[in-house]
């Protein structure tokens, strides 16, 4: 009888696994690989890529440390030290160079592409938070302070100009076609819009009952603006014309990161909560997919079309997890 029990027990078992392998292969994403960071304890904030040398760079905010992660190999190729709660993080192919902004000081410091030695650095004054490049001259923008973008030549290594803001930016992102940049202020409850010529807000834009407004991504065509809200926790699409509101829903907690995945009609929300939510974008509209489990904390990300991967930063927690960068790939 207890040997009976035992075949039933592994038949059942093994049953169980085929039927999670089974629905795993039809999720919109699936956990490929885990990439450990060892010795990296407390938040982790933004990512960037290196397409060229494979190479993904995680600003880790609690650790006062960057990694430059080898994607083929899934090891840390080197950790830079010594930064003040580094947080965005930016790789210019062009210049070969990698810049990361830190709250702690509020300096931008520069690397060296192939090496990572140091390059110089900007002093912005307070809290440098989110990176973005401008694909069109080559500069960065980069937020900071109680509301500012700092517009920055990364080869002179000098701060150049400045755009003032209401409050402190969040995520902001770049149209190069419409001359404009779209930047969520969470604390001033709205999305300042910048014409980059005048380096002057032309317009502002608020949704009543939502509030907390921190991730921000914009499609490739430039024709859908997506802004998710932690308070309540929703994704909002706008017209990037106008402001209006597309369509909304609702999505994870905490969230952080949110990207678009044109060649499947998808959007990914990654969330504090411990999940990365799969929005559908078809002619029906926004529509819930899936919910994607990740680890809790676990708030930001890096959706990589080249790659065809997203990248999701999850910090060491309780009960001894350690700090790892989750890698999922759509399943085609």
């Amino acid at each position: 009888m207890p040997a009976t029990l035992g075949r039933m027990i592994v038949l059942s078992l093994f049953l169980g696994m085929l039927s999670i392998g089974g629905h795993a292969a039809d999720r919109p994403l699936v956990l490929e690989r885990t990439i450990p960071l060892d010795g990296v304890e407390g938040r982790i904030d933004h990512l960037a890529i290196d397409l060229g040398r494979k190479r993904l760079f995680v600003a880790e905010l609690g650790n006062d440390t960057v990694d430059a992660v080898d994607l083929d190999s899934g090891k840390v190729l080197k950790r830079l030290t010594g930064l003040s709660e580094p947080q965005g993080i930016a790789y210019l192919p062009g210049a070969d160079l990698l810049v990361v902004a830190n709250g702690g000081d509020g300096s931008v410091r520069v690397f060296q592409g192939e090496d990572l030695a140091p390059a110089g650095s900007i002093a912005l004054g307070d809290d440098a938070d989110n990176v973005r490049v401008d694909p069109g001259t080559g500069r960065i923008l980069v937020g900071y302070g109680d509301g500012a973008l700092a517009i920055v030549d990364p080869l002179s290594r000098s701060r150049i100009g400045d755009v003032e803001l209401a409050a402190h930016p969040e995520s902001f992102q770049l149209d190069p076609q419409a001359g404009r940049v779209f930047v969520n202020l969470p604390d001033a409850r709205r999305i300042a819009v910048i014409d980059l010529a005048s380096r002057r807000q032309v317009a502002s834009w608020t949704i009543p009952g939502l509030r907390s407004n921190f991730p921000m991504a914009l499609d490739d065509q430039g024709t859908a603006l997506a802004v998710v809200y932690r308070d309540p926790p929703r994704l909002a699409l706008l017209n990037p014309r106008t402001g209006a509101v597309i369509q909304s829903l609702e999505t994870c907690g905490d969230a952080d990161d949110v990207f678009f995945d044109t060649k499947r009609q998808q959007i990914y929300v990654s969330c504090g909560i411990g999940a990365v939510d799969v929005v559908g974008t078809d002619a029906t509209g926004l529509r819930p997919v899936d919910r994607i489990e990740t680890s809790s904390g676990a708030r930001t990300s890096l959706f990589v079309p080249q790659l065809d991967r997203l990248f999701v930063a999850a910090r060491a927690g309780w009960l001894d997890s350690k700090a790892a960068i989750l890698v999922f790939r759509p399943p085609s």
